[in-house]
Formats: C-alpha cells, sequence, structure tokens
C-alpha cells in the first residue's frame, strides 16, 4: 500500500510567478497558503501506518519541494511526469487527480491524502482496505448548490456512463478523508471515459470539472467499495479557540484528521499557525525517515 500527497505552497514566488502569468485571477490564501504541516503529516504516517510501502509527494516543480524532504525515502513526482503536457501549467487540483494513477511504481493499493489530512492515531491497513476493496463511508446528496458540488455530478454522472448505468440526478460524495484508490480500475475508468476527462481539464476550477470521485463512484458502483466510516474527525480553524485547536492536536479522539483551512486575517492566520505547529510538535515530536537529518 502506497500513500500519494498533492502539495501546494502558495508562498513559493516561483509559483506564484507561474500563477500570475497564466491566470487573470487573485490567487485564493485559504487554498494556497502554507501552514507548514507537510512535515507532520509524514510524521503522522511513520509512526501510525508503518505497513506503507512508499509515500509519494506531488508537486508543480522543483521550487515547490520542502527543503527537508529526504529524497531517498520520498519520492517526489512533478506534473509533468504524470500529466499531459498540454494541460500544463495547472493551478486545478482536478487534473492532477485524473492522472495520480500514473505514478511510476505506483501500488495497486493506494491512500490519496491532500496536505490537510493527518494519521493522528495507530491505524491498519484493514482500515482502508480489505479483500481487494477500499474503505470508506460515501453517501449520495441531490441538491448541488455550489461548484463543488456540480463538480461532483459531473463525476457520479461520468463515472455512471463508464459502468454502463444509466445518469440519475443524485451524485456520490464520500467522506472527506484520505481516499482508498486502485490503480487497476483508475486506469480502466481513464480508458473508458478519456475524451470526457480531457474535455474537463482547465487550467483553474470551474463548474464543467471532474475529480477523483470518478473513480470512487465507479469502484462503489463495481462493488470495488465497503460503505464503511474511516475513524476520522474534522476540524475548521475558522471556528477554532486556541484552546480547541491545541487539544483537538494534542489529544486526538479518531485515527485520522483533517484540518481545513478558511479564510482569516493575517494577524489570526499566524496565531493559529504558530498555535498548530507547536501542537504537532508536542504529538509528533520525532523526526521520521522521510525528513533529512539537518531538518
Amino acid at each position: 500500500m502506497d500513500v500519494v500527497i498533492t502539495y501546494v505552497n502558495g508562498l513559493d514566488p516561483v509559483w506564484q510567478k507561474e500563477y500570475s502569468e497564466y491566470t487573470n485571477t487573485p490567487i485564493l490564501e485559504k487554498r494556497f497558503r502554507d501552514w507548514g504541516t507537510l512535515k507532520y503529516l509524514f510524521r503522522g504516517i511513520a509512526k501510525n501506518m508503518p505497513f506503507i510501502r512508499k509515500v509519494h509527494l506531488v508537486v508543480s516543480g522543483e521550487s515547490q519541494v520542502p527543503e527537508w524532504v529526504n529524497r531517498d525515502e520520498v519520492d517526489v513526482v512533478l506534473h509533468k511526469d504524470i500529466i499531459p503536457k498540454e494541460y500544463l501549467p495547472t493551478f486545478n487540483c482536478n487534473p492532477i487527480e485524473m492522472h495520480l494513477h500514473r505514478i511510476k511504481d505506483l501500488d495497486e493499493e493506494y491512500l490519496y491524502f491532500n496536505d490537510d489530512m493527518f494519521p493522528m492515531r495507530e491505524c491498519k491497513p484493514t482500515d482502508f482496505f480489505r479483500d481487494g476493496k477500499g474503505v470508506i463511508r460515501v453517501s449520495y446528496h441531490l441538491f448541488a448548490l455550489d461548484m463543488f458540488k456540480q463538480i461532483c455530478r459531473n463525476s457520479t454522472r461520468v463515472a455512471r456512463a463508464a459502468a454502463g448505468r444509466c445518469n440519475w440526478l443524485p451524485f456520490m460524495r464520500p467522506q472527506h478523508i484520505c481516499s482508498p484508490m486502485l490503480k487497476s480500475v483508475c486506469e480502466e475508468v481513464y480508458q473508458k471515459v478519456e475524451p470526457e476527462i480531457r474535455g474537463s481539464i482547465t487550467i483553474t476550477r470551474t463548474g464543467d470539472n471532474l475529480n477523483q470521485y470518478l473513480f470512487l463512484d465507479y469502484m462503489y458502483l463495481k462493488g470495488r467499495i465497503i460503505n464503511e466510516r474511516i475513524s476520522k474527525k474534522h476540524f475548521s480553524v475558522g471556528v477554532a479557540s486556541v484552546s480547541k485547536l491545541k487539544k483537538f492536536v494534542t489529544k486526538p479522539t479518531h485515527k485520522m484528521a483533517c484540518i481545513n483551512d478558511v479564510q482569516l486575517s493575517e494577524e489570526r492566520y499566524e496565531e493559529l499557525r504558530k498555535v498548530l505547529l507547536d501542537s504537532f510538535e508536542e504529538l509528533l515530536p520525532e523526526k521520521s525517515k522521510f525528513e533529512i537529518v539537518s531538518s
């Protein structure tokens, strides 16, 4: 079992310059702001998921790779390694998700992490995969009232077409945590609906995109999903008091956590960032094999 992590550091001046050159939109801080917590995701994997075979870090370019990353232990994957060149550069996570299965030497079973997801307590392989099936809670919803939900609806529509099912209005939403993916199934879906996937790709996010739920929905329709909730708790820094944030991190009650960013003032961001980093350092003080010794 492998882990794939997608990461963007919106403070990187090289990335900012490229973003400005290729788009005419302001940088969305809450989507691209760097909280400095990536190393604790790696430490959580090392401590709580020792069964992981390999970790792949997917970034747009070399300037995005944190200086502490130990490349002897982390497979750094650049967008150009997996995404057709005609769709680069991209500042949209959805085209990236469509091509993760093309990572070289990727295991058949892999977990796709966003960089705001963290293993907080000891996990077992069976928490994520059993008998060749992914484990995750999925549910269907009716109303698509924002762009993200419209993208989810698009993904359900295309997944149903790939599976030979008629279209219907409800769309699938898995729980927001690391996604258990099967490489061979992703390859199968891509081959079946490649024109639809390629036609959905845009440089920034739009309501015409497809996302990773295309693959999970197809897996579910083909009986390759066990519909069980992964032990996980969600936390939004937008409603966080300092004491609640510290307790959430230092005294975890669930195996996995997702800590979501929101629009914050610069002063509030700096305050909560320090609390978050101090709390993670208390929970996971030991450097992992994924960090170089001098970091």
